[in-house]
């Protein structure tokens, strides 16, 4: 097998056998991956230096070897926080009225792609197999391609592809896009990404789209097509076995006392619906008064990117949308919404996921969501809880027989709530099983062998052509 190496934003520093039920699942995967082929991690440190060296710090824990750098205070502003998640993050979001367009932000975004090319350059050898993460780093294989990298670069985005008449209203998109043509292979999360990126290239770049999903662009061919990410279903499975696992289910069920408990975990974010998922809700309380003081929502929102100024309003909001509601509704022995701004370790959330009977995953858009995979991964067989899970999740492609909701729908929401609570035993087990069996079929390992075939099959033919493929016209 060749060596692969995997280049994104941030690396997952590895973690020893012991100790790995802490670590995510695409990390599990991908590090089984390099573990297998001898491969490199390679990515930002995550710190901050005055001045950028280009200097390589190496680890090799358990077989894998990763390899990061540390980029400027400049660097950290402009690229991560700026053009990465004020620009590509809204804008694919779907929410262009949040989106930032900022000359510097640009400039910023390049300087970093050109710098993890030169620094990993070196390190790929020849056979090597190249797979680089996410939109941090979109035009990297065109920077790869210009210091002399032919081997086969793929790439994968893990958050939505915009329509058409969103995506061009990013200065210089045409320039974004002309640089994809350098990766061999490119993924996407569902089919509905990849045909908007289909869309884009063929109005705006006259590309042709071939019966095999290959994009051809004047004598360049790249293979595009959608590798849906699943979890680590066997991994989750011992995650269940964890006392952090068995203390958080005991805890959740005692504190509970009889009551139903709907659960919703998410990073604070406005792509993932919580103010809409809070109003729907509270539809429900207020259309169903039967279930005043026996339900209640259980809403984990661990804070993120708190440099970026939009995260402290939705914050604002949340605090003061389930103060209100619990202020209207409450007794002095219950609270309709049980809302914490903290994370909590992974064994932690699958014993919640177990204990509850609902899950409400109401994105308003997302390129897959795997908490909703991870809630029905940590189902009791005999009594399990129902998804209910947004229309625009990439997961639901997958995930049809959850109860599928429209987010931006109050007194819908409030309806699927009513019919998750009252569903029978014997439609949750049918829904369930059909859902788990999807989860344990296409898992993580699944995807990344199905991108990694991708990516050893593709036609290289044209990409010592792409260098200057960024030129806007």
């Amino acid at each position: 097998m060749s060596r692969l190496i995997i280049i994104s934003n941030r690396v997952s520093a590895p973690k020893a056998r012991a100790d790995r039920a802490s670590q995510g699942g695409l990390a599990v995967a991908l590090s089984s991956a390099l573990r297998e082929t001898n491969g490199i991690w390679f990515g930002w440190s995550g710190n901050a230096v005055d001045e950028f060296s280009g200097e390589i710090a190496t680890q090799v824990v358990d077989g894998v070897t990763t390899a990061t750098v540390d980029l400027e205070e400049q660097d950290v502003d402009e690229y991560y926080n700026g053009y990465a998640n004020r620009t590509l993050w809204p804008l694919f979001h779907y929410r262009i009225d949040l989106a930032e367009f900022d000359r510097q932000f640009g400039s910023g975004y390049e300087r970093v792609n050109e710098r993890f090319a030169a620094t990993v350059a070196p390190l790929v050898e020849d056979g090597d197999l190249v797979w680089v993460q996410d939109y941090h780093l979109i035009p990297l294989g065109q920077q790869l391609r210009s210091k002399g990298v032919k081997n086969k670069i793929g790439f994968f985005l893990h958050i939505p592809w915009p329509p058409h008449r969103l995506i061009t209203a990013l200065p210089y998109h045409r320039r974004l896009v002309q640089s994809m043509l350098a990766y061999d292979v490119i993924g996407f999360q569902t089919a509905e990404w990849l045909e908007s990126f289909h869309h884009y290239v063929e109005r705006e770049l006259g590309a042709t789209i071939e019966p095999d999903g290959t994009i051809r662009v004047g004598e360049r061919r790249v293979r595009a097509g959608a590798f849906p990410i699943g979890i680590d279903a066997g991994e989750y499975d011992a995650l269940l076995e964890t006392d952090d696992a068995r203390v958080a289910f005991d805890t959740l069920k005692r504190s509970a006392q009889g009551r139903k408990s709907i659960i919703g975990v998410d990073r604070l974010d406005y792509s993932k619906g919580l103010a809409e998922r809070f109003n729907g809700y509270r539809r429900f309380l207020e259309e169903h008064p039967d279930w005043l003081h026996k339900v209640y929502l259980l809403q984990i929102a661990p804070p993120s990117r708190g440099e970026v100024h939009t995260y402290a309003h939705i914050r604002e909001e949340l605090d003061e949308l389930s103060g209100r509601i619990n202020g209207e509704f409450a007794h002095v022995d219950w609270v309709p919404i049980r809302y914490v701004n903290q994370g909590y370790p992974r064994g932690g959330l699958a014993g919640l996921f177990r204990a509850a009977d609902a899950a409400l995953v109401t994105p308003l858009r997302d390129g897959m969501n795997l908490v909703a995979k991870e809630f029905v991964a940590a189902q009791d067989p005999a009594d399990p809880g129902v998804l209910i899970l947004s229309q625009f999740a990439g997961a639901a492609e997958q995930m049809r027989d959850a109860v599928l909701v429209n987010p931006y729908s109050r007194d819908e929401i409030s309806d699927r709530i009513r019919e998750a609570l009252n569903m029978p035993l014997d439609e949750r087990r049918r829904r369930w099983e059909r859902l788990a069996a999807g989860v344990r079929s296409e898992d993580v390992h699944w995807w990344r062998k199905s991108f990694i075939d991708a990516l050893t099959g593709s036609d290289m033919r044209g990409a010592a052509g792409v260098e200057s493929a960024s030129a806007e016209s």
